[in-house]
């Protein structure tokens, strides 16, 4: 929540580390590296 990872904020998934491990998100303007396990306890909603 710190980082503004709220219920109904829009994020952009940007791209993975070479390994895989960590991930980048876009999220409100400002680039976010998760961990795959932080990652994995987000509920995302695919926006088309």
């Amino acid at each position: 929540m710190e980082m503004g990872l709220v219920s109904g904020v829009e994020l952009e998934f940007e791209r993975f580390a070479p390994l895989g491990d960590p991930i980048e998100v876009n999220l409100q303007g400002q680039h976010l590296s998760l961990r795959l396990a932080e990652a994995a306890m987000l509920l995302v909603e695919l926006i088309v």
